[in-house]
């Protein structure tokens, strides 16, 4: 087993480092506080190759390999989850479906625009009444000649207001659960799609999230991706590798917990000397390292099982599983180092902890991380 990075995914990392450090840092507090990211961001990702990682060069993408892929959203992560959600929505679950799922009339209006971030996608999945039961959508769509008809809302959709396109699934026929569900993609301007931005969230507070709703949209069958009731497998197929990149992010997370507590712990001093000498602090900051390094290495496997052509799933939700419940620890444990500071948003520890605690919850809640690896082990499906 070699963990040595190679002289491209160390160059995509340091490409990433820099990016955080020049177009990210400096804005992070005033995005938190703005509840808004510069929307001129993305293209300054797609611009680098960040929005085109692993597709093909043909439609624009920057290929490498999956490991680069979480490389970079490490590094965004670290940055601001806000930013790194971005990427890992309309690359990772919007981009890399099309690629996957698409034909090529698909492809070629989509991909090149999304790679370069002149276009953005954004996932419509999750409902008002349906999180973790997503089989049970209620979102509709009835064929209608060469269209369909869509009615439905769909709730928490990351990139929401900003989206170009929607990676929609709704229930094209009356069979219960997911067998009846298929995936669209609807540009964001067809008449009857409405977006509304949802404020007041705990972390993520940059992000644009969104409740969109759909009252008679009407789209030609020319926007059904792969065929009709496979909208489900789709679904399911994308989450598995975004449950790669959440991990990636939270690895970022921890990280950026574990820097902000070295640095701190050096620099705080407290009964004569930097608390950084007193073993309960160090203990503090060790447990962060343990969790970084151990959810860093749990994802870089699923990475490499992708590249390899091996089945990922179960392990990309124990990667999730473990580095968003580690991302909440870190940050948990870097607030402790800080004290009191550490409830103040000037310094960064208490947006880690805000944005860290989402991960837990979507793209998969740790309870239902947990069940798929259970089905898996055991071959007994708990649903």
């Amino acid at each position: 087993m070699n963990l040595e990075l190679s002289e491209e995914q160390e160059a995509a990392r340091q490409l990433a480092k820099d990016f955080v450090a020049r177009e990210i840092a400096p804005h992070v507090v005033e995005w938190d506080r703005a509840e808004n990211v510069d929307r001129s961001i993305v293209k300054k990702l797609g611009s680098l190759g960040f929005l085109g990682l692993t597709v093909p060069e043909e439609y624009g993408g920057s290929g490498g390999d999956h490991l680069a892929y979480c490389l970079v959203t490490e590094e965004l992560g670290r940055g601001d989850s806000s930013v790194r959600g971005i990427v890992s929505v309309s690359l990772g679950l919007v981009t890399k479906t099309i690629a996957t799922w698409g034909d090529e009339k698909q492809k070629q209006q989509w991909l090149p625009r999304l790679t370069a971030g002149e276009a953005i996608g954004c996932f419509g999945l999750t409902e008002p009444g349906t999180g973790s039961d997503a089989g049970n959508l209620t979102t509709k769509a009835v064929r209608d000649g060469d269209s369909y008809v869509i009615n439905g809302t769909k709730m928490f959709i990351t990139n929401g207001t900003w989206a170009d396109v929607v990676l929609l699934f709704a229930r094209t026929n009356d069979t219960p659960g997911h067998k009846g569900i298929s995936a669209f993609l609807v540009p964001t301007d067809t008449p009857g799609l409405t977006r509304r931005t949802i404020h007041g969230k705990l972390g993520l507070r940059g992000q644009a999230t969104a409740e969109v709703v759909l009252e008679d949209v009407r789209v030609p069958a020319t926007t059904l991706l792969g065929p009709e009731g496979k909208g489900f497998s789709i679904a399911m197929s994308a989450l598995a590798k975004g449950r790669m990149s959440v991990a990636a992010g939270c690895v970022g997370i921890a990280q950026a917990a574990l820097d902000a507590a070295v640095g701190y712990a050096g620099e705080r001093e407290q009964f004569g000397k930097p608390i950084a000498g007193y073993q309960l602090v160090q203990e503090l900051i060790s447990d962060i390292a343990v969790d970084v390094d151990a959810a860093r290495l749990l994802t870089w496997r699923v990475a490499d099982l992708i590249d390899r052509g091996e089945d990922f799933a179960t392990a990309a939700s124990k990667a999730k599983l473990f580095a968003s419940e580690a991302a909440v620890r870190a940050a948990s444990n870097a607030l402790q180092v800080f004290g009191g500071y550490g409830y103040i948003d000037e310094y960064p520890v208490g947006k880690l902890l805000r944005d860290a605690r989402v991960m837990t919850l979507y793209e998969g809640t740790s309870q239902i991380q947990k069940l798929i690896i259970g089905r898996a082990l055991t071959g007994v499906s708990a649903f």
